[in-house]
């Protein structure tokens, strides 16, 4: 009798003109970037949103929100507390999923998210002056356990830092002066304000004739910088990358996630994205939703390493 009953009531509603559930998307999606516009996420950010939007027909906006590199990442946090309905996509950083819940930020759990994909590798690198007296990294060590090597960086809590600081322990050397700067680039070398920076490729690619590239912090090799090694080939323990990906609240349904995904995959394969990674040596791709999670578990003990070596 009830079977019968529900069946009725299922029937009315559906002559009486019931609305039925609206397919994803139907409204504006935004991606939230914790970070101030202008540098590789937000670029290829922003390809992603301009080519969802034409594809399915729905505003799709970007929004920067920063809030230091080593957080608290407000726009994270927005995109935990956010519906779980895929109108709220999160680009972020390797330290948002792996260093973030471990630094007071219990909204950023990683429990809270999942990961869609992997598309960024920054071109992190160690470069030195042109004059410089040494050529590899291994001379470089060589020379700063006589020398003091001024080290410039982008901030202490950031991992290519934490890179750099290590490979100074493993090396059996130490800075003579480590510091943090707003701007690392071709004048930072030429000025003499630090010896040898922590960088993005494509801050000195105007002076890359000019300049030493001793180390690529990178999965692997940078393709402008092919001669110079990753710091992985030269100490294992330090092979890590700074990436960046697209994450959801857990609870996000699998049909707007395969939305998301299907769209961001084409949209970095897209040439306009491929001629971005060849003139700024980034390492732009898709990786999916499982190998993302592997590789965030991978970083974290990666992190755990980097850790023991700095204590």
């Amino acid at each position: 009798m009830k079977r019968v009953l529900i069946a009725a009531i299922t029937a009315v509603a559906v002559l009486c003109g019931a609305p039925a559930m609206a397919e994803y998307p139907d409204k504006p999606i935004t991606f939230l970037v914790p970070w101030p516009p202008g540098d590789l996420e937000d670029v290829l950010t922003r390809m992603i949103a301009e080519d969802f939007q034409a594809e399915h027909g729905v505003a799709a906006v970007v929004v920067n929100k920063p809030g230091g590199g080593g957080g608290p990442f407000p726009g994270a946090i927005d995109v935990a507390n956010a519906p779980a309905d895929g109108y709220t996509v999160g680009s972020f950083v390797i330290g948002v999923p792996v260093v973030g819940h471990k630094i007071g930020i219990p909204d950023l759990a990683p429990e809270k998210f999942d990961p869609l994909g992997i598309f960024l590798t920054y071109p992190f690198v160690l470069a030195a002056n042109g004059d410089a007296p040494f050529n590899t990294l291994e001379e470089m060590a060589a020379h700063a356990k006589s020398n003091e090597l001024a080290l410039g960086h982008f901030g202490a809590p950031l991992i290519p830092t934490k890179v750099s600081l290590a490979y100074a322990k493993t090396a059996g050397f130490e800075w003579g002066s480590e510091a943090a700067f707003d701007a690392l680039d071709c004048n930072t070398l030429a000025s003499g304000d630090a010896d040898v920076i922590n960088t993005t490729l494509q801050l000195v690619l105007p002076c890359l004739d000019k300049v030493k590239i001793l180390a690529s912090i990178t999965g692997d090799r940078i393709s402008l910088t092919p001669d110079a090694p990753t710091m992985g080939e030269i100490e294992p323990k330090l092979g890590v990358a700074l990436w960046n990906g697209l994450f959801v609240h857990k609870d996000t349904p699998q049909d707007a996630r395969d939305i998301i995904i299907a769209s961001a995959k084409k949209t970095m394969m897209s040439d306009r994205a491929q001629k971005l990674a060849k003139e700024t040596g980034a390492g732009v791709y898709w990786t999916d939703a499982e190998a993302a999670a592997a590789q965030i578990v991978e970083d974290q003990a990666a992190m755990g390493s980097l850790g023991e070596i700095l204590e």
